[in-house]
């Protein structure tokens, strides 16, 4: 049976991260992960998670200044300072909730001199989070949702890692993001599943429950069980009312 984690990001905004957690265990998800949670109380935090036993998968570097339009920091020449700082931030929080993968923000960038800035900012994750056990994800985004962001395809994505050179650098494999990029993602899973360190899911193009739209996710998942893998997939999508009804969960397993 397939298991699922949580996106706290989309799912329950309208309740804390900790009822979020404690909402995720009601719903029958094994796991959680979340996208900014620094501005949550970590105790709180912490007790939703020891309360209901859910392991927090994930969490992403800060965005930088929302307001002036930043998605990351990690690709920004001239903002190296800026991203370390947000790399050591989140460090701090997975150490403290046992988080084991970071996924590291680009933002809107292009160029030889951004992905020079990448690679740096990523090395300096990479190291810090080793000292942890810590795996550091990268992920493509489509160019609908964030137009200019300096990752976008799974092969770019898969070049960037080998060129940090580092073992604890994965490939956050978004079926919705690549989808929309690549088409034909069963095909591109397979062949990137030794770098692939996390899943996430979510109905194309609406971006809400991923038992609708043009991705058949019964087929898929079934797929990567044949390809030997069984971690938690991330449900990340944007529900398609107030009320969270999670019955696709039953007509995916």
């Amino acid at each position: 049976m397939t298991q699922y984690s949580a996106n706290l990001g989309f799912l329950w905004q309208s309740l804390s991260l900790p009822d979020g957690i404690r909402a995720a265990k009601e719903a029958g998800f094994v796991a959680v992960e979340c996208h900014w949670p620094y501005d949550e109380d970590i105790d709180e935090v912490t007790q939703a998670l020891m309360e209901t036993g859910l392991p927090m998968l994930g969490l992403n570097t800060s965005r930088g200044n929302v307001a002036a339009g930043e998605n990351g920091l990690s690709a920004l020449v001239g903002r190296e300072h800026d991203a370390k700082a947000t790399i050591d931030k989140a460090i701090d929080y997975a150490v403290h909730w046992s988080v084991p993968n970071i996924h590291v923000m680009a933002g809107f960038a292009n160029g030889e001199q951004a992905e020079a800035t990448f690679l740096e900012n990523l090395r300096y994750a990479c190291d810090q989070a080793s000292l942890h056990l810590i795996t550091i994800l990268i992920e493509p985004l489509n160019h609908h949702d964030a137009p200019g962001y300096f990752l976008q395809t799974s092969a770019q994505a898969a070049d960037i890692i080998a060129k940090v050179d580092r073992p604890n650098i994965k490939l956050m494999f978004d079926f919705y993001h690549l989808q929309i990029m690549e088409g034909d993602v069963c095909r591109h899973f397979e062949s990137l599943l030794p770098i692939i360190g996390h899943v996430q899911i979510a109905s194309v193009p609406d971006r809400a429950e991923p038992d609708s739209g043009e991705l058949n996710y019964r087929y898929i998942l079934d797929r990567l069980k044949k390809m030997g893998y069984t971690q938690p997939i991330g449900a990340e999508y944007k529900p398609s009312s107030d009320t969270i009804e999670c019955d696709w969960m039953k007509a995916l397993i």
